[in-house]
């Protein structure tokens, strides 16, 4: 989902994040929020001049309504122009704008700092007349359900996206919020068959880039949360170059590929700033990131204190569409084992090595068909997506249900190759986790084990006899430890029960660790199709009915 926060200890709203239908409308043409028709400066008295920031705010007015988002950040929305909610501070704000504005309008002169600074003031105070809106960053929906995309061109067209087709529009139906770290998408249209296209220039068997396209699908749908696409092989498979074009598809960055960031404060601000980030070259994930990487997946909530105040605090919570790179990342958490969407990519032949200039030629020439190729793909799942019923409900079920849309229209099987990707990840999870795969071993030979948290840590067996640092120090830590490994134990036929107590008079917590029979199916990685196929001849390509 795209941002959404509300203020605290300041003036703060309850906010409801589906929104009333009737919520005023910005920025339409009859504009509705805190508009009390044109303001301007009061008649001279005995020839003194209004002041500059009198005139600044009359300028304002005149020009731009006033909103307060729900991020709890003032914007202004030009009343005759895109739909775009303009920060009131800061690089490519309304001051600079402002301040422009008004050299033009009297004569040359400029406005002092002092008076701008007032009139970003009494603005901020404008804002506040009215309950705060939501202002989407990229991907946004309105209330009948269609998908905004904003194409972060300066004119402030979008696509978009519903049941019945998709368009491109002069003008977004929701306010849109950018930043410096977004850059413009081009425009899709419909040549040829895009993704053939697409896949022509990556390194991936057919299975592996069928899910791909469904998570590319997936990650214009803001209310789902979406698995962390994780490209992994050796050197020289084209982990970065890949992930850089798929990050430009959904999120055009002039700054696609990030480092791991070193903390909390350093993530919420690339958070807050993208709809799609991609962290490249990732080694290890220390613990604070793997939950924080979980959080950014299904929701996350960050409080941080408002700028010049002492007291007053702002939450950020976002949704947001993550991917990375990796040769191996070590031992993964399992709730985080869960949350990802592991493509494996194989070493590149030097026959089919190519340079980063001709690559980037390349998918610039076939990005606009390939957006083409995706939105119709999008519109085509939106209309099965409501008649979409899975058997069983996995974790990431929403995403699940996306993958069976795009099989049910593509005829593929990506939601089964998902499912058997994910056992095998949470299956090498397991492996390097030691206490895990020693208490694996234990159940293994038991078939059933029944005793408390100490009994376990004092059985369980560490390989060569000798605990490592992330051993469980106590029994009181070994149980949260085997609650945590409960995904992932049974992700090879272990099933954990913390619920029955013993029947002394201590009444300790029991574990009862159970082998399952395993399923029938394998859970082996389905067989690699041919790497770099052929692109289809334009026209020759899946193509849905026409909605247009």
């Amino acid at each position: 989902m795209n941002t959404s926060t509300q203020r605290v200890n300041g003036q703060a709203r309850p906010i409801d994040p589906t929104g009333p239908a009737d919520r005023p409308a910005v920025n339409k043409s009859e504009p509705t929020v805190n508009t009390k028709g044109p303001a301007k400066p009061p008649a001279e008295e005995g020839g003194k001049k209004p002041s500059a920031a009198v005139r600044l705010v009359a300028l304002a007015r005149e020009r731009y309504t006033f909103v307060m988002s729900t991020d709890g950040r003032p914007y202004a929305v030009a009343i005759d122009g895109p739909n775009l909610a303009l920060p009131l501070r800061g690089r490519a704000g309304l001051r600079q704008r402002l301040s422009r504005l008004y050299t033009d309008t009297f004569d040359g002169d400029v406005a002092s700092q002092s008076a701008l600074a007032d009139a970003m003031t009494v603005l901020e105070g404008v804002a506040e007349d009215d309950d705060p809106v939501v202002a989407h960053l990229r991907v946004g929906h309105d209330d009948a359900g269609t998908l905004v995309i904003d194409l972060g061109t300066a004119d402030g067209r979008a696509v978009t996206v519903s049941a019945g087709g998709w368009h491109v529009v002069e003008r977004s139906p929701v306010l849109f919020r950018r930043s410096g770290a977004m850059a413009p998408m081009p425009t899709p249209i419909l040549v040829g068959d895009g993704l053939s296209k697409f896949h022509a220039l990556l390194n991936m068997d057919e299975s592996t880039f069928r899910q791909l396209v469904a998570w590319l699908v997936a990650a214009w749908i803001p209310t789902i949360p979406h698995p962390v696409l994780t490209f992994k092989g050796e050197q020289g498979t084209g982990k970065s170059k890949t992930a850089q074009m798929v990050v430009n598809l959904v999120d055009p960055s002039p700054a696609s590929k990030r480092s791991q960031p070193r903390d909390i404060k350093a993530w919420s601000a690339q958070a807050f700033n993208s709809w799609a980030l991609c962290l490249d070259n990732i080694s290890t994930i220390p613990p604070w990131f793997s939950d924080t990487l979980c959080k950014a997946v299904t929701g996350d909530g960050i409080v941080d204190r408002a700028l010049y105040t002492d007291d007053d605090v702002v939450v950020l919570t976002f949704r947001r569409v993550l991917a990375m790179t990796t040769i191996d990342a070590g031992a993964l958490a399992g709730d985080l084992a869960e949350r990802l969407l592991m493509l494996d990519l194989q070493l590149i032949d030097e026959e089919n090595r190519r340079t980063e200039e001709e690559l980037d030629d390349a998918f610039e020439a076939v990005r606009p068909s390939v957006l083409g190729s995706l939105c119709d793909l999008l519109a085509t799942v939106l209309a099965v997506l409501p008649s979409v019923q899975l058997a069983t409900m996995p974790r990431m079920a929403d995403f699940a249900r996306v993958l069976a849309a795009v099989d049910q229209v593509m005829e593929w099987n990506t939601l089964d190759d998902y499912l058997a990707a994910s056992a095998n990840v949470a299956g090498d999870a397991l492996e390097g986790d030691q206490f895990g795969s020693a208490v694996a071993a234990l159940v293994e030979q038991a078939g059933t084990w029944t005793g408390t948290a100490a009994q376990l840590l004092e059985q369980a067996q560490p390989p060569g006899g000798v605990r490592p640092q992330n051993w469980p120090k106590d029994a009181t830590r070994a149980g949260g430890k085997v609650k945590r490994l409960a995904p992932l134990l049974r992700s090879i036929g272990i099933t954990v029960d913390d619920t029955q107590r013993s029947r002394d008079r201590h009444r300790a917590k029991l574990l009862i660790l159970t082998r399952t029979d395993p399923p029938d199916e394998s859970a082996s990685a389905p067989p690699q199709d041919p790497l770099w196929p052929e692109a289809t001849q334009p026209g020759s390509g899946y193509r849905p009915p026409d909605q247009y």
